[in-house]
């Protein structure tokens, strides 16, 4: 067994699902994953039931996420069309505003531009608009960011005239960056054919040509991975209607571990992109006397039943890799190891 000592990491893109999915994840769940997957710090997004778009059911959430978390965890607002005059009193207690162009659950979609506008001039500067935008989307968000001189994120790009059109916005000096999941790197839609529903998310898997575009750019115009973790019960999943969405949070460092390993990218590029970056983008809050410990040389083999996510499923499962966790240190006390967790209920901070 080799031990690397590394930074704690952030994931900037999870679902936890409450309010109103519980069922499926809840904040102490999602934090217990997230720390058996060397993740300190999770941004949750807020197309939850309901969503995160007035201050009440945002106070209510808060009150919930301080009394269970372990880690740290921030909310984004949402960008409703019928409530985009309460953005401003969101902003002071959300990490970052989060806008769907494309296809999300409930009534967060954004499709006119009178909204979009408005988004974008009354939501406070010092804080980020990260946007799910697919396709021609990602024109309209580049083309946001240019016409508003402010910061747009893109969350999971997953095709190759996308990464390339944000690497051609970055070459002309707009302010932009993006995020790619572990499973539009390593899946393609023949995983796709092959798990069904197990491998249905959004964006959908694409091609390997997709893919290896993604891996091109890894060193380049990629800011930063995230798991878009979006877990939902094996029932729903087997369910005459699955919905999309896959967890994450358990796999992805033993995934990009392993292409270190294989000489996909080097492990100071694995930190940019799983630490480094993700704070850097969305201004969060250093985490004094924290970093994890993992064995990046032992092989193992991704199990469900390992998994403290509640769904308890991954599409990774029986895929062997390198990297799991040993132990994670948060601000001076040890809060996991060796595969259990230790830290109490509520000890994780709020990130505003």
């Amino acid at each position: 067994m080799a031990i690397i000592k590394l930074p704690g990491l952030a994931d900037v893109h999870t679902h936890l699902r409450v309010p109103g999915g519980e069922h499926k994840e809840d904040f102490f769940t999602g934090s217990a994953a997230a720390l058996a997957g060397g993740v300190t710090t999770v941004l949750a997004m807020p197309n939850t039931t309901p969503p995160l778009t007035t201050p009440a059911v945002l106070a209510e959430t808060l009150q919930k996420a301080q009394q269970s978390i372990i880690c740290d965890v921030g909310l984004f607002a949402g960008a409703s069309p019928d409530q985009i005059d309460l953005l401003p009193q969101l902003a002071p207690q959300t990490v970052a505003l989060k806008i769907y162009l494309n296809d999300t659950f409930g009534p967060l979609r954004v499709e006119d531009l009178p909204t979009l506008q408005a988004c974008f001039e009354t939501w406070p500067r010092q804080k980020l608009i990260a946007m799910h935008a697919e396709g021609p989307n990602v024109a309209i968000g580049i083309g946001l960011a240019a016409s508003y001189r402010r910061p747009v994120h893109f969350c999971h790009i997953s095709r190759r005239d996308e990464i390339e059109l944000i690497a051609a916005a970055k070459a002309a000096g707009l302010p932009v960056t993006c995020e790619v999941t572990p499973h539009h790197l390593f899946l393609t839609r023949a995983d796709a054919d092959r798990l069904g529903p197990w491998a249905d998310m959004r964006p959908r898997l694409a091609t390997p040509g997709d893919a290896e575009a993604l891996w091109a750019h890894i060193n380049t115009t990629i800011d930063c991975v995230a798991t878009d973790h979006a877990p939902h019960t094996r029932a729903e999943k087997e369910s005459a209607t699955p919905p999309p969405g896959v967890a994450g949070l358990e796999t992805s460092l033993p995934l990009m571990l392993t292409a270190v390993k294989e000489g996909r990218l080097s492990l100071a590029r694995l930190i940019e992109l799983m630490a480094t970056n993700p704070r850097r983008i969305y201004g969060l809050p250093e985490q004094p006397d924290t970093f994890i410990e993992v064995d990046d040389q032992t092989p193992f083999t991704l199990t469900n039943e390992a998994l403290l996510t509640k769904c308890g499923w991954t599409p990774f499962a029986g895929w062997e890799v390198v990297g799991r966790v040993q132990r994670v240190v948060l601000r001076g006390k040890e809060v996991f190891a060796t595969g259990r967790v230790i830290a109490q209920p509520g000890s994780g901070h709020i990130i505003q």
